[in-house]
């Protein structure tokens, strides 16, 4: 029997009928749907996309059961996109991080307390800075220095420790540019969070830049990493108004605050399967 909640992500051509057939087939299987939210492109390009969670109450019926004649009872007719996952299968993830501690501590905090519904299998760092408040949340931590010209040895390092171990890997402000290769290997796996100056105040110290510019709203932007820098699917952003009335350092706690929200919200909606990857941009049903 299905133990837990299974939760759906299907997109296909918008077309009369999917929500019937997809609700119907549900009840036949004796399965109670809890949550169901869709949303249809009206750019033209006429395509449908839902998220649903179901309860099952049928004792005979087996996941691979369950998925196989969902695919053939209806998403083959209807060429659907489809993914399932299951809300006792808790995502394994790694936290990448360099001396920055304010987005790793929110997500140990949070995660400490059962907010973030993940597996954490280890904090990696390029300084040892942070080891001593990661050891406070029982998490191992591991110091991979890079150098000159050992960034792929680097990497592979990395690799050892969680490739094929980890769902999802987290840029708590990992200060070091990932390679294609590396990217590569976790398709819409990888989540970063910056400031939202780029690409306006690139470099270093932007909140000094944007302090001498006086923008009047700073922000903080969560997306899935790619190949190309810091131009991956938009998850989740944030922005708040400011003044002439706030120095440097209102405007960089301000901004770390923002980052940290940002990227928990982020992280959580991964989790619990709420986006879905549309080209560049996501559909994110929080």
């Amino acid at each position: 029997m299905i133990q837990s909640a299974a939760r759906l992500l299907m997109s296909c051509r918008d077309q009369p009928g999917i929500i019937a057939a997809v609700t119907e087939f549900l009840f036949r299987h004796q399965a109670n749907i809890t949550d169901l939210d869709q949303h249809s492109m009206d750019d033209g390009a006429g395509q449908l996309f839902m998220r649903l969670e179901c309860q099952f109450q049928n004792p005979g019926l087996s996941r691979q059961e369950f998925e196989s004649q969902f695919s053939e009872q209806v998403a083959q007719k209807l060429d659907m996109n489809w993914s399932c996952s299951y809300a006792e299968d808790r995502k394994r993830a790694a936290i990448l991080v360099s001396r920055h501690d304010h987005v790793l501590l929110e997500l140990l905090w949070k995660w400490s307390r059962a907010a973030l519904p993940m597996d954490l299998v280890c904090v990696i760092s390029n300084h040892p800075d942070l080891e001593d408040q990661v050891s406070h949340f029982d998490v191992p931590f591991h110091t991979i220095e890079v150098q000159a010209g050992n960034k792929d040895k680097t990497e592979q390092r990395i690799l050892e420790l969680i490739e094929g171990k980890v769902d999802l890997v987290i840029l708590a402000r990992y200060m070091q540019i990932l390679s294609e290769d590396f990217v590569g290997r976790f398709p819409n796996r990888i989540i970063n969070i910056h400031h939202s100056f780029l690409p306006a105040f690139v470099g270093a110290d932007p909140y000094r830049q944007a302090y001498d510019r006086g923008v009047k709203i700073i922000g903080a932007t969560s997306h899935y990493v790619t190949a190309e820098l810091d131009a991956g699917p938009i998850i989740e952003q944030d922005v708040r108004r400011i003044t002439h009335r706030h120095g440097i350092a209102d405007l960089k706690a301000i901004g770390q605050d923002l980052e940290r929200n940002v990227m928990v919200r982020a992280v959580k909606w991964h989790l619990e399967e709420r986006i879905m990857v549309d080209g560049c941009r996501t559909v994110v049903f929080a």
